[in-house]
C-alpha cells in the first residue's frame, strides 16, 4: 500500500513541495517590519500570461511574477473579489475590502450602506508609528491607492480624495490626477499643491525632479506627473518628449521604498498598475501587454529590496479579471506584438475625418506594423465621418487589430474570476491556499504584529 500511494506522487510534485518548504521555512515564524502590497488592476489570469510569452519570445526570459514561482520563492493562492453588492467587484470596493477589512457596495471607498466607516489600513499603520504611502500609474486619486487610504461615500469624488490625503499626511503619494492638485482644474479654485509644500513635502512634476530626490530624502513627497493616468508605457517608450518628464512605475517604486525604508519602525506601501485595467476596459492589446510588463519591473524592485531586507512582506495579486484576454492564434501573429511602437488608444486618437483610406493604412501600419485591407479602413473612416458618432472606435479598431495579432478579449468589463494571490517574505508561509479579498486586511496586520485594538 505504501508503495501504490507513493507511486501516485511525481518528481514534480516532490521538487514543487521541497522549493515550497524551503522558502517557507526562510521565513517562518518571522514578523514583517514592512509590507509592500502591490496591485496589477483587472488583470486577468489570461493578462499575466500574455505578458509571461511577450518576455520570453522577445527577450529570452519570464517574468518576475513567474520566476517566483519558477524558483518556489514565494507562496501562492487564489483569492475570491466579491464585493458586498456584487460577484463582479470594482476597484473601489476591491481595494477597501484590503484596506478596510470589510466588503462594501461597488463604488464606495470604505463606507458601508448604513454610512459607518472602515478605518483604512494605511490609517492605522500610519498611527502604529510606520510610514506609509502609495504609488500608481493612474491618478493617486483613483479607487485603488484611496481603498487604502480614506472614507469616501463615491469613488468619483477624486477632488475631495485629494483634500482627504493633505489631512492625512502620508509620507509618499507617487502618480497622476494632476487636474485634482491643480488650482487652474479644480471648482474651487485650490492650489493643492501649494498646500502640500507649505505642509512640508517636497512636490515633483516631472521624471528629473523625482530622480534628483536626494537618496537620504526624510520628507514626504508628493508627485503627480501627468492629468488624468500616465501615458500607456508603450506610447511613453516610442516618444523621447513623454521618456524626459514620465517616470516609469519601477522609478516611482524604488524611489518611494528609498525614502519610507528610513523609518527605523518601518514602512507599508501599496503599488498599483493602474492602466492594466484601464487598457483591458478597451480591450487594447499593445497597452495592456507592456503595462502588465512595466508593472512586472515595479515587481523587480519590490522583490529585489525584499531579498535583501529580510523584513519585507510583498504581497502581488489584482483586484478583480478584466475583459478575459488570450492568444487564440499563431505565433507568428503574437510577435508582431514585440516590434509595436503605439496604443490603440493612441492609433485612434491621431485619426481624422479626412483621412484617405491610403493615409490611414499607412497610419496604423507605422504605429502597430500591420497593413488594413480597403473594407477594414473604411469601416474606421466610416465612423470618423458619421456625425453621430462620439469618441474614438474602440471595439470596432479592437477586432480589427485581433485579427492580426492573435490576442482577442472575452469582454470590456471586470469579471467575477478568483485571481492570483502571491507572496513573498516573512508572514508568507501563514498564507491559505483560498482567501477573500477582506481577509487580507487581518493578514497584513497579523504579519507585522500590530495590534488592531491600539490603532
Amino acid at each position: 500500500m505504501i508503495a501504490a500511494g507513493a507511486s501516485l506522487i511525481s518528481p514534480f510534485d516532490l521538487l514543487a513541495g521541497s522549493k515550497k518548504q524551503q522558502s517557507n521555512l526562510a521565513h517562518q515564524g518571522k514578523r514583517a517590519k514592512n509590507i509592500i502590497f502591490m496591485v496589477s488592476d483587472g488583470m486577468s489570469i489570461g493578462t499575466l500570461t500574455l505578458a509571461d510569452l511577450m518576455l520570453q519570445r522577445k527577450e529570452g526570459r519570464q517574468s518576475t511574477w513567474m520566476s517566483l514561482y519558477n524558483r518556489g520563492t514565494a507562496t501562492r493562492a487564489l483569492m475570491d473579489t466579491a464585493s458586498a453588492n456584487a460577484l463582479v467587484t470594482d476597484s473601489a470596493a476591491g481595494s477597501s475590502a484590503w484596506g478596510g477589512g470589510v466588503r462594501v457596495n461597488n463604488g464606495s471607498l470604505n463606507v458601508n450602506p448604513d454610512g459607518s466607516f472602515n478605518k483604512p489600513i494605511l490609517q492605522k499603520f500610519k498611527d502604529a508609528g510606520k510610514s506609509v504611502g502609495c504609488v500608481t500609474s493612474v491618478p493617486i486619486t483613483h479607487a485603488t491607492p484611496a481603498g487604502f487610504c480614506v472614507n469616501v461615500p463615491n469613488r468619483g469624488d477624486q477632488a475631495i480624495i485629494a483634500e482627504e490625503y493633505l489631512k492625512l499626511e502620508f509620507d509618499v503619494m507617487l502618480g497622476a490626477g494632476l487636474e485634482f492638485f491643480n488650482a487652474e482644474d479644480r471648482k474651487d479654485k485650490v492650489d493643492l499643491l501649494q498646500k502640500f509644500s507649505q505642509k512640508g513635502y517636497s512636490v515633483v512634476k516631472n521624471r528629473k525632479e523625482l530622480q534628483n530626490i536626494p537618496s537620504s530624502e526624510t520628507k514626504p513627497l508628493l508627485g503627480v506627473f501627468h492629468k488624468d493616468g500616465l501615458p500607456y508605457v508603450v506610447d511613453v517608450q516610442s516618444s523621447t518628449e513623454l521618456q524626459s518628464r514620465i517616470p516609469t512605475l519601477a522609478e516611482m517604486t524604488k524611489v518611494a521604498i528609498n525614502r519610507l525604508k528610513q523609518n527605523k519602525e518601518g514602512f507599508v506601501m501599496q503599488i498599483e498598475g493602474g492602466a492594466v485595467d484601464w487598457a483591458a476596459h478597451s480591450n487594447d492589446a499593445p497597452a495592456l501587454i507592456y503595462e502588465q510588463i512595466a508593472f512586472d519591473e515595479a515587481i523587480a524592485e519590490a522583490i529585489d529590496f525584499a531579498e535583501k531586507d529580510g523584513e519585507t512582506l510583498v504581497i502581488i495579486t489584482t483586484d478583480h479579471g478584466n475583459a478575459n484576454p488570450g492568444l487564440f492564434s499563431s505565433d507568428k501573429k503574437f510577435d508582431l506584438l514585440q516590434t509595436v511602437k503605439q496604443s490603440n488608444n493612441w492609433v485612434l486618437n491621431q485619426i481624422e475625418p479626412d483621412f484617405t483610406s491610403s493615409k490611414l493604412i499607412d497610419h496604423i501600419q507605422a504605429a502597430q506594423g500591420f497593413a488594413l485591407n480597403q473594407d477594414e479602413a473604411q469601416q474606421i473612416l466610416k465612423y470618423y465621418q458619421s456625425p453621430e458618432s462620439k469618441g474614438i472606435p474602440v471595439d470596432i479598431f479592437a477586432r480589427i487589430v485581433s485579427k492580426y495579432t492573435g490576442v482577442a478579449f472575452g469582454s470590456t468589463g471586470h469579471s467575477s474570476d478568483f485571481v492570483e494571490l502571491t507572496m513573498y517574505g516573512p508572514g508568507s508561509d501563514r498564507l491559505p491556499q483560498f482567501v477573500k479579498n477582506s481577509d487580507l486586511h487581518n493578514f497584513m496586520l497579523d504579519a507585522a504584529a500590530v495590534n488592531t485594538s491600539r490603532v
